[in-house]
């Protein structure tokens, strides 16, 4: 997929995600122990071999430039293509108006003009996957498609009362009705934010909206012209999830503790990458007692840690325990303490004696740094 621009749009300012999103962008957040949410749609595009990418930031994103920093983690160093971080660029009429994603798209079309690929895969940063785009092309290809849009079928257990992009799909596969709506949906067909086609489309696309004053390229770009273009979709059957709130970002990491989502998840259509710490392994005390966990390297274990994912360098000390909880990099838990049904951001230390609780519906969140 050298001829494919890939475009990874992290433009979301909403704060969705509350206290994890005071300080980083979405793409930024911590996820499964060593990774950033904007591994997973990355390291899809680079193992689907995607050599140029271009990722939209809003204004809260040093924390994902050091993430991501030259794209050398995901092999994407090069002369002429490779990873390029595209920073808001805003005239001075434009601060006082409610922006969408097709601003941000237009202002950086000379981007887009420069590049020299023919097509484009246009991606949401929030979204946990493990998939060969190259498939989706295959699709665009078989159908002579316009736009082909990746959807999954979402069984009733699944679903959830956040808004989500529904599809109504005929017997072909192509698209005939789209909605984005949280209850009355059309089918269990639901987008992943995620379409491919050809870049010249998408500009004339992102033209014509911002011609019109339209902000948003889904509803303005996409579904007021179904009749105008054969959009296709194309399912994906794996494991995939939307992280756009505490509730999903809570539940969809716990996801990762059941064998079977998380090695199709990091291992199915190639490995996930992201920026390689040189940390020792875990070190487990005598004392420790740890069962159904993910423990990131660099952890040091004399406590309790059940059903739990753990970041890099986080300590729990004899007498703690850590249940049903997420600790990110360098979390400290003294002796005593209880953390259970709890999301705690990077460098948070919890003092001796000290009971977190929250629930399983709704996880209690600690922002980052905090001392409890």
């Amino acid at each position: 997929m050298r001829d494919v621009l890939g475009i990874i749009n992290d433009t979301d300012i909403r704060q969705k995600l509350k206290d994890l999103t005071r300080v980083r962008s979405t793409a930024a957040v911590p996820f499964g122990g060593r990774y950033r949410i904007i591994d997973f749609v990355l390291s899809n595009m680079t193992n689907s071999g995607i050599k140029n990418i271009g990722i939209l930031t809003q204004s809260y994103n040093r924390s994902l430039l050091d993430h991501v920093d030259s794209g050398r983690e995901w092999d994407l160093l090069s002369k002429r293509d490779g990873l390029f971080v595209l920073p808001p660029i805003f005239r001075y009429d434009q601060f006082t108006g409610n922006l969408g994603d097709v601003d941000h798209y237009y202002n950086h079309m000379d981007y887009l003009t420069r590049s020299r690929q023919q097509y484009i895969l246009i991606s949401n940063s929030n979204v946990i996957y493990n998939m060969d785009y190259r498939e989706v092309q295959q699709c665009y290809e078989e159908k002579k498609a316009d736009i082909v849009i990746v959807y999954k079928n979402i069984q009733p257990e699944e679903q959830n009362n956040h808004r989500v992009l529904s599809l109504l799909l005929d017997n072909n596969g192509q698209i005939r009705d789209m909605a984005a709506s949280k209850e009355n949906r059309l089918s269990p067909a639901v987008a992943m934010e995620t379409a491919f086609m050809k870049k010249s489309l998408f500009m004339e696309i992102v033209d014509d909206c911002i011609a019109r004053g339209y902000r948003d390229f889904t509803k303005d770009g996409l579904i007021k012209n179904l009749d105008k273009y054969n959009i296709f979709g194309y399912e994906h059957k794996g494991f995939a999830a939307k992280i756009d709130s505490i509730d999903t970002y809570y539940r969809h990491s716990m996801d990762l503790l059941k064998p079977e989502i998380w090695k199709e998840l990091f291992f199915k259509h190639g490995n996930i990458f992201t920026k390689v710490k040189d940390e020792p392994p875990v070190k487990y005390l005598a004392s420790a007692d740890v069962s159904n966990s993910l423990l990131a390297n660099g952890c040091h274990i004399a406590g309790t840690v059940e059903n739990s994912i753990l970041g890099r360098g986080v300590t729990v000390h004899a007498g703690a325990v850590v249940r049903n909880a997420i600790v990110m990099q360098k979390g400290q838990i003294h002796r005593g303490s209880t953390v259970e049904n709890a999301i705690l951001d990077k460098d948070v230390v919890v003092t001796p004696g000290k009971q977190l609780r929250g629930e399983r519906d709704y996880p209690l969140v600690i922002e980052k740094q905090a001392v409890i």
